[in-house]
């Protein structure tokens, strides 16, 4: 199995201009964070890349693409179905192949240069199966994440079998079917953002979309295909920042400054801002 495609996903109501948000990169380099996507997709060997937008927003992303827009396919989501239905729409570009996927509002910081993406696809490629990566996560703050149950697999460290997927689970139903032998207990394995799939989400999406209007979850797919053929889990040691949340982007720019050449200046003026800040604050 070769993974030389990949499929970012841009169209959502609260997502669709998050891409085209400008950050600066470990270098010093500004530039919008789907340029700093392309480059973590290239950086795992991948050759073709569609991102799947909101009707009308082509012109905004070849712009933010810029010199990578020539290996970049933009595919619209006509309507707003959900994040399934956003994977489904790439099935013209994926065809019978398996792809890396990547959520548009996350920035992936990796603790070397190898990028996030390429220790994933290498795992998926060496396996010849779907490979998601998942972060251990408190169970305080599962009911925000796609969230995996399985069984550790043998000889491997940090490597699980799916057997289930629960998108945004309570603590009952995740203690009820989630638990992962090996866990600390009130730890769970939650989605990174970031996955190989194979062309058998596409088959399991289909009768859904084709069924009727509604919304195409994508979690529920993923669950299905753990039943029908093997699917692993990888346990991330890179950082994910997502920027739709408050203070997301400032966060993952801090974050991206703090890796980079300029770290030492950044935090000085952190420093700085907080010893102003501190006398600034009222006192009781």
């Amino acid at each position: 199995m070769k993974v030389r495609k990949a499929v970012i996903t841009a169209a959502g109501t609260n997502q669709r201009t998050l891409p085209l948000q400008t950050l600066i990169d470990r270098d010093g380099v500004e530039k919008p964070l789907l340029r700093i996507l392309l480059e973590e997709v290239r950086s795992a060997r991948i050759e073709e890349v569609c991102v799947v937008i909101a009707p009308g927003d082509e012109p905004l992303y070849i712009q933010a693409a810029g010199d990578l827009a020539p290996m970049v396919r933009f595919i619209e989501q006509q309507a707003r179905r959900g994040y399934g239905h956003a994977i489904y729409c790439a099935k013209p570009f994926a065809g019978s192949e398996p792809f890396l996927h990547l959520v548009g509002d996350h920035v992936y910081l990796s603790p070397s240069d190898g990028g996030c993406a390429r220790h994933l696809v290498e795992l998926a490629e060496r396996e010849q199966c779907a490979v998601s990566s998942v972060q251990s996560t408190r169970e305080n703050r599962i009911g925000r994440y796609g969230t995996i149950g399985g069984q550790p697999v043998h000889g491997q460290i940090d490597l699980y079998r799916i057997e289930r997927v629960i998108e945004k689970p309570t603590p009952t139903e995740a203690e009820e079917h989630l638990i992962v032998p090996g866990m600390r207990a009130a730890y769970y394995l939650c989605f990174f953002g970031m996955h190989v799939l194979t062309p058998t989400v596409m088959d399991i999406l289909e009768p859904t979309v084709l069924r009727s209007d509604g919304r195409v979850p994508l979690t529920e797919a993923l669950d299905q295909l753990a039943r029908r053929e093997q699917y692993l889990a990888m346990t991330e040691t890179c950082h994910r920042y997502d920027v739709g949340i408050p203070y997301g982007l400032l966060t993952a720019q801090l974050a991206l400054a703090l890796s980079g050449r300029d770290r030492q200046e950044i935090l000085s003026q952190l420093v700085e801002l907080l010893a102003v800040q501190s006398m600034a604050a009222p006192k009781n």
